[in-house]
């Protein structure tokens, strides 16, 4: 048995090796000092994990079969269990992969302390009918906008491989403080830690008042934060950067990622997604807005 606790019932992590047909849930529960349906609780969302040898995953459904010398561990961290998940809005169901908007706030990936507060969980939980989610790719939790869930795994394997071979066109817009000329047009390609980064923005309009404008960024790479670090680094941070841009900050991350179009690896046929307009990131309201004639 190990064990560490930081605070009452705030966050402990637990590791036991079991014994013959054991009891997970009372197993924690008992080393942990938790109750039984707080245990389940944080089974269901993704806080419990299963080992066998060197397979490592997390363990739901409390019931399976456990055997001797398989191990379980508990990461229970009580201000993330207790986080309600942000509802995630599905643009479409294709079976095989779905097309989520992603809200600001939720999170791609979960840790191993939960993940029930991620758009893939969120889809898992709100398909009809349920089936399994595998990541395609990621967009920071303080951004919005379109992802991509696999529900088989040989199509995550293929959804992937086109971002890796840059046949995937990703679109965003966002909102800059700093004034970029309306239809004016710009290549970013300076390397994001150590590996190429290609960005293409392009004006779509201005407010001289507040000194923003709107652009839309395609990007050829996925690297971390890179729209983020390439408008930064070039005098135009996107407003609501907390990590790259300059506060005060009264408003949340306004990137947001509006476009995909790729060829379908289940039909062949090309396929284009969007959002609504209402979910696009907008000019504050104010004079002086200024757009395409």
């Amino acid at each position: 048995m190990s064990g560490q606790q930081d605070g009452a019932d705030r966050r402990i992590e637990y590791h036991e090796s079991l014994e013959g047909d054991a009891d997970v849930v009372q197993v924690l529960s008992d080393v942990s000092g938790l109750s039984r349906r707080r245990i389940r609780d944080a089974a269901q969302k993704g806080a419990v994990w299963w080992s066998r040898g060197k397979r490592t995953e997390r363990l739901r459904r409390t019931g399976r079969s456990i055997a001797a010398g398989d191990e379980v561990h508990l990461y229970y961290d009580s201000r993330i269990l207790e986080t309600e998940p942000t509802p995630c809005e599905l643009i479409e169901d294709l079976d095989a992969y779905s097309v989520w908007y992603k809200p600001y706030s939720v999170r791609s990936q979960g840790s191993k302390w939960g993940d029930h507060c991620t758009v893939y969980r969120w889809s898992e939980r709100h398909l009809t009918p349920e089936r399994p989610a595998f990541i395609v790719h990621r967009l920071d939790r303080a951004a919005s906008g379109l992802m991509l869930i696999a529900h088989r795994k040989g199509i995550a394997t293929q959804l992937a491989k086109l971002f890796e071979l840059r046949e995937m066109e990703k679109r965003y817009q966002a909102i800059v403080q700093g004034l970029v000329p309306v239809r004016e047009t710009r290549t970013y390609d300076a390397p994001i830690d150590g590996r190429d980064a290609i960005s293409h923005l392009s004006s779509l309009g201005v407010d001289n008042e507040r000194n923003q404008s709107m652009v839309e960024v395609r990007i050829e790479t996925g690297r971390k934060h890179q729209i983020r670090r390439h408008l930064s680094d070039n005098g135009i941070p996107v407003v609501g950067d907390r990590l790259y841009g300059i506060g005060p900050h009264t408003r949340d991350l306004q990137l947001v990622a509006v476009g995909l179009a790729f060829v379908c690896p289940v039909t062949g046929t090309s396929r284009q997604f969007t959002i609504s307009e209402k979910l696009r990131p907008t000019l504050d309201e104010g004079k002086n807005v200024a757009g395409p004639d």
